[in-house]
């Protein structure tokens, strides 16, 4: 019989010391932002000593650590979590759900949706189905997650006209995810799955050394005609839930007029309809 290994959490000054390296900060930088001596932080990272809340604090900010990351110093370090991470439909997050709902409803009739740090899809707004329907002829996605859509062959990837390019994309916002986040497993999971996908470009592997477009464009073949468009990313400013720091609300916007007049008679027909 074959026993999985059990994932230990690293342990404290594996932790500082991963995200000091990350942020390009020396013992004696940190030290001095943190308003500590640089013995004692030696000590912390090599586990010889334990530091207070308060320091760890210190440390988390000056490293700008994500609420995810500064739980897990917390823990690591035997203190509970300071920030909470609730379900997306928890009650307490009622009035940021209403906030999101008025983002999708003010881009009709242009695409929105949200997505959390794993990219799956938790809200969309009706133009958002409106194209999907449109593209994949009323089939289903086969995924919920996003990822999977763009880089399975069996869902939304044939449509993307510009696949190659989108597909590196999402590469590399994988890519600066897993960068900005050593210790979460969640980005390099996701890595792993769609790289099983056949014909899934490298990063990098497109531009040849040339600098990319100041903005990507996503084209879709459809029934209506090639469909164009570009995004921008929303997320909330200052957020004291996990969730919230890593939630954010992709909007698409035409990238031309015939994009712009297909938006516009879908949502007419859907009101025709109704």
């Amino acid at each position: 019989m074959i026993v999985a290994p059990v994932h230990q959490p690293p342990a404290l000054g594996q932790l500082v010391r991963e995200w000091r390296a990350l942020r390009k900060h020396s013992q004696l930088d940190l030290a001095l932002a943190a308003e500590m001596s640089t013995r004692h932080l030696s000590c912390i990272e090599t586990g010889k000593a334990r530091p207070s809340r308060e320091a760890l604090g210190r440390i988390a900010a000056t490293l700008d650590m994500p609420l995810r990351a500064r739980n897990a110093m917390l823990l690591a370090a035997g203190y509970a979590p300071e920030y909470p991470e609730r379900e997306w439909a928890a009650p307490a997050l009622d009035r940021m759900r209403h906030a999101v709902e008025l983002i999708l409803a003010q881009q009709e009739p242009y695409p929105a949706f949200v997505l959390d740090r794993q990219w799956n899809v938790l809200m969309a707004n009706g133009a958002a189905m409106r194209v999907n329907r449109l593209l994949m002829d009323g089939r289903e996605s086969r995924h919920a997650n996003l990822l999977h859509q763009v880089f399975d062959p069996l869902d939304f990837r044939p449509v993307i006209v510009n696949w190659p390019a989108v597909a590196e994309k999402f590469l590399h916002h994988l890519h600066a995810q897993i960068a900005a986040a050593p210790t979460d497993p969640v980005p390099r999971r996701l890595l792993a799955e769609i790289a099983r996908y056949p014909d899934v470009p490298a990063p990098g592997a497109l531009h040849d050394g040339e600098l990319p477009a100041p903005v990507l464009t996503l084209e879709f073949r459809s029934r209506a005609g090639e469909l164009r468009f570009f995004e921008t990313i929303t997320t909330f400013s200052m957020p004291h839930d996990v969730t919230l720091q890593e939630l954010r609300i992709e909007s698409a916007f035409p990238a031309d007029a015939h994009t712009a007049a297909v938006c516009a008679r879908l949502a007419r027909e859907e009101i025709a309809v109704t």
